[in-house]
């Protein structure tokens, strides 16, 4: 799979999120203003999961429909399982 620089991007702005809660918690921040940002890194997380998910989806049910190797259906389900998974 490859990995397209939007989804690298994605990771490198939750890794500025992280990076400031810490300094936050450095800082003693109010909690619920670091509960707020935690929570918002965790759904940037999940969306790029879903990105990841999704884009290597669509890749494998192209190579499976050339190679005849795997149905469609199973790949579905395979990427289901990896978000459940997830959560």
């Amino acid at each position: 799979m490859e990995y397209n620089d939007q989804m690298k991007n994605r990771l490198k702005r939750i890794e500025g999120q992280v990076r400031g809660i810490l300094r936050m918690m450095e800082e003693n921040k109010d909690c619920r203003d670091v509960v707020t940002q935690l929570s918002a890194a965790r759904t940037a997380i999940d969306r790029t999961i879903g990105v990841v998910v999704s884009s290597n989806l669509v890749e494998c049910v192209r190579i499976a429909e050339q190679e005849g190797e795997r149905s469609a259906e199973e790949l579905i389900q395979d990427a289901v399982n990896l978000l459940v998974k997830s959560r």
